[in-house]
């Protein structure tokens, strides 16, 4: 499995000649190097409804004709805009040629806004387990620290984590660090931070403390690969 980072909550996950992207936010992040016309996708996955994790996803799902896999809420929205959908829910996995797709719990919200300051129902948001091969890799998207984090330590074996930092709108770096405790992932991607500067936090600073805490963290650089 490799993972490419691609900025804030963004990732291409490759695998056997397959790629998945998760959260795509390109064209309106300015630290991103990569946009959405340089990307081959095979299905898009999306956490949850708000901008910042769906803003590209029906160009490129458009451009690859590609399926995007979300919950029913959004999948119905980018349905009505005539693209290749796949409805799920949190609890709920689906078998792929590809791979399996679990989607869990996070505690957020996930409204999309369709027009400044206009909403319309984007469903429960949601973290993502994703296995291809014999690697699996957890996105918890954009999500406060929960309890139900030690279960899924317990019951996955997860090879690479991504949880945010970024606090304000997320969990902080400290309920990251004790998030990654719980999940006993074998590497940690730090997400969600210094997109925006009431985000802002020192991705080294958190590996530190995960070193502090037994964890092994990596910081990725919009564009950088990790393999597992």
């Amino acid at each position: 499995m490799q993972i490419t980072y691609h900025g804030h909550s963004c990732f291409l996950v490759e695998n056997d000649g397959h790629r998945l992207l998760i959260d795509p936010y390109l064209s309106e992040n300015t630290q991103a190097v990569a946009n959405p016309e340089e990307i081959q996708a095979d299905a898009i996955l999306l956490t949850h409804g708000h901008h910042d994790h769906i803003a590209d996803a029906a160009d490129i799902a458009r451009k690859n004709d590609c399926v995007i896999i979300a919950n029913y809420e959004i999948a119905a929205y980018f349905a009505s805009m005539g693209l290749k959908t796949f409805a799920m829910n949190v609890g709920g996995s689906a078998k792929f040629e590809w791979g399996i797709i679990k989607y869990t719990l996070a505690f957020h919200t996930s409204a999309i806004e369709i027009e400044p300051g206009k909403f319309i129902n984007g469903g429960a948001p949601a973290g993502i387990l994703l296995t291809m091969g014999d690697k699996t890799f957890y996105h918890a998207g954009d999500t406060a620290l929960f309890g139900d984090m030690k279960l899924y330590g317990e019951m996955y074996n997860i090879d690479v984590a991504a949880l945010p930092i970024g606090d304000v709108f997320t969990m902080g770096p400290e309920e990251a660090v004790l998030a990654a405790t719980w999940l006993r992932a074998k590497k940690y991607i730090p997400i969600h931070y210094n997109t925006f500067d009431v985000i802002k936090q020192d991705a080294s600073e958190w590996i530190q403390k995960l070193k502090l805490a037994y964890q092994d963290g990596v910081r990725l650089a919009p564009g950088e690969t990790l393999d597992v």
